[in-house]
């Protein structure tokens, strides 16, 4: 019937995407998600499970065993996973991310991180600099708090962000490696939505960094040498893409949980169809459009107009994907208002998702329309 054609729909383009490997964290996710949102966190046999299906080494570099795979897999994984439970979906996104950001560290750094084994979980709070950082005699010194470190509890190591003082006396944003082990986590994410990443902040107290596990923010706007071609992508091409994945996978929940909540095949209510065809258009136009910013990514050139295009991309699909499912949640009724709604679930988890910064089009547009004022026209 209706309802179960659109639910196995869902589940099929997911099951279709998502690689071989990752396929069992599905089960468990799915089984967790109501848990880990009452909880705040993620269960240990699901944060597990996400190491078991690849996310934390899928940017590692090769030569540490990672896989420094694709944008593409990344998306079509990470979607699918949030779909099933979207904190774990959000968490997977973000442990493959911080691979990547930590590969940009010396190699005396990355020895440190991944001379085990790549599947290392990282957490980070990156963005803005946060705590404060004290040079001292081989490296630094971290003391403060830094906020919303998603799957922190989980993490072995966090990657933090502080301003330091640069060689030519302006400030910089520099970026740390600490392990977990050296930091305390406040209980500090009570959040509408993504309860369940357990986004906690940490504190330092005179951590000692030393300076081969730091680096700058800028060295993440240009690509590393001889690397993967992963590594030779600029940060802001990919950064919205990744935060918009789960955002993707969550509003495909959101629809899924909406027909099977409120739409009766025999008796449907005036408006259902037109609803139900436009929030799945603009859910599928989300996927294009990010399926195209992952393709650039991976294989496109690589310009100031194809960054700013694949921003523009990732920030229009989340905009889509919030638009579809607000008025699914709003066409839900009372139903929508039952604690153990999934259409709820799930609108608390897109709300909260695309209130990220990342994902804010006001700076995409504006990033948009200075690339193509300097190439000379959209396209």
């Amino acid at each position: 019937m209706l309802t179960t054609r659109v639910r196995n729909d869902a589940r099929n383009d997911a099951q279709q995407d998502l690689r071989q490997d990752a396929r069992s964290l599905l089960e468990v996710a799915a089984r967790d998600a109501r848990g880990a949102d009452e909880r705040r966190r993620l269960d240990p046999e699901v944060a597990a499970a996400v190491v078991e299906a690849g996310f934390p080494r899928h940017f590692v570099p090769a030569k540490w065993g990672g896989t420094a795979g694709s944008f593409a897999q990344l998306l079509a994984d990470a979607s699918a996973v949030a779909e099933a439970c979207a904190a774990t979906g959000w968490c997977a996104a973000l442990y493959a991310a911080h691979g990547r950001l930590a590969a940009y560290l010396p190699e005396q750094g990355q020895y440190d991180l991944w001379a085990h084994g790549a599947d290392v979980r990282i957490a980070a709070s990156i963005v803005p600099p946060q705590g404060r950082a004290t040079a001292v005699a081989g490296g630094w010194r971290l003391d403060g708090e830094w906020r919303t470190a998603s799957g922190v509890d989980h993490a072995e190591w966090v990657l933090l962000a502080s301003w330091t003082p640069g060689p030519d006396g302006a400030r910089e944003h520099r970026i740390f490696a600490v392990p977990r082990a050296d930091l305390s986590v406040r209980d500090t994410w009570n959040s509408v939505g993504l309860r369940g990443t357990g986004s906690n902040s940490v504190v330092g107290d005179g951590v000692g960094v030393p300076a081969h596990r730091s680096f700058t923010l800028d060295a993440l706007l240009r690509p590393l040498p001889d690397a993967a071609r992963c590594h030779r992508v600029p940060y802001p091409m990919v950064a919205a893409l990744i935060f918009a994945a789960p955002v993707l996978g969550a509003a495909r929940a959101a629809l899924r949980a909406w027909t099977a909540e409120c739409v009766q095949e025999a008796s449907r209510a005036p408006g259902q169809n037109l609803l139900l065809a436009g929030a799945s258009a603009r859910i599928h136009a989300a996927r294009l459009l990010l399926e195209a910013a992952a393709d650039r990514a991976d294989r496109g050139e690589i310009t100031q107009l194809a960054v700013a295009e694949s921003r523009r991309d990732a920030a229009t699909a989340a905009a889509l994907c919030r638009q579809a499912v607000d008025e699914l949640f709003h066409a839900s009724g009372m139903r929508g208002q039952s604690a153990g709604s999934r259409t709820q679930r799930a609108w608390r988890d897109v709300t909260t998702a695309t209130a990220h910064g990342a994902l804010g089009l006001d700076g995409a547009a504006d990033a948009y329309a200075d690339a193509v004022l300097a190439s000379g026209g959209a396209r």
